[in-house]
């Protein structure tokens, strides 16, 4: 037996996964053949439908970005850090993954919203969060920090902290040792955690929707339209559906594909080697 083709997986277990795949698969397919392709193009180049997208897009950005600020701190003190209360800070951090999402909507709106926990603070300096912009923001935010916490997570404890011993004990201070060893060792793990942050932002529905409400050209996100033209028009939604589940898909792929780019041709991990002497200040 050619033991380097063996996969040890048995059959019974082929056929799950043949399963699984047409349980994901099968209604994505049934999309695409409701879909009128004839009038597609006029039903996704709508002016609704290309504020919807544009809006979408950039607030996924912008969420992103702010998962990135966030995140990253959060991800090294779960990863590197040692304290008390340490699995409820990781519990509640993660809590949103299984939150369901109109519930995270109604909690951020009694922190920012006019009656809530910050709703006064915020109206003395003039600010309104809840169903602005602003709001779609924060609640993508809410929703997609967990992913990126959880990918970087998993990429600062599998490199280890051996790297950044080394550059320590050679002078370098935290900060130093944080930019140009920790980063560009998890930089594959923190473009992946990104990129799946970016996507979730992007389907945001039920915290959105409950936190921001739907304003055209303010709030309504692309999903939010699709839900609004399937009361209307289903062969628009199903068509907007289809864009939304094209880029996600595109997405995911860019996510998945970044890993394999460290991999050397001999299917090696590779790692970033210790820093010199002369290269750490």
């Amino acid at each position: 037996m050619d033991t380097q083709a063996y996969s040890g997986i048995p059959g019974w277990v082929r056929a799950l996964a043949v399963l699984a795949v047409v349980v994901v698969v099968l209604p994505l397919l049934a999309m695409v053949l409701r879909v009128d392709w004839a009038q597609f193009i006029p039903l996704v180049t709508s002016e609704s439908s290309l504020t919807a997208l544009g809006l979408s897009l950039r607030t996924s950005a912008a969420s992103t970005l702010l998962c990135i600020l966030l995140g990253v701190p959060l991800a090294l003190v779960l990863a590197r850090d040692t304290f008390r209360l340490q699995g409820l800070l990781r519990s509640l951090v993660l809590l949103p993954l299984v939150l369901p999402p109109v519930v995270g909507g109604i909690a951020l709106l009694y922190t920012f919203g006019r009656q809530g926990l910050l709703g006064q603070t915020l109206d003395m300096l003039g600010l309104q969060i809840a169903f602005s912009t602003m709001a779609v923001v924060l609640a993508q935010t809410f929703v997609a920090l967990p992913f990126l916490v959880v990918s970087l997570e998993g990429a600062l404890r599998t490199s280890g902290s051996r790297y950044e011993a080394v550059a320590a004990t050679l002078g370098a201070r935290p900060g130093t040792v944080f930019r140009r060893v920790t980063l560009p060792l998890v930089l594959p793990g923190l473009a992946s955690g990104a990129v799946l942050s970016f996507a979730r932002s992007l389907g945001e529905f039920g915290a959105t929707l409950t936190f921001a409400g739907s304003l055209q050209g303010v709030t309504r996100t692309l999903p939010l339209e699709i839900y609004l033209q399937r009361e209307t028009d289903p062969d628009a939604a199903v068509a907007l559906s289809l864009v939304l589940v094209a880029v996600a898909v595109a997405v995911v792929a860019l996510a998945y594909r970044r890993p394999a780019a460290v991999r050397s041709g001999s299917g090696k991990r590779t790692t970033a080697p210790a820093p010199a002497p002369g290269n750490v200040q």
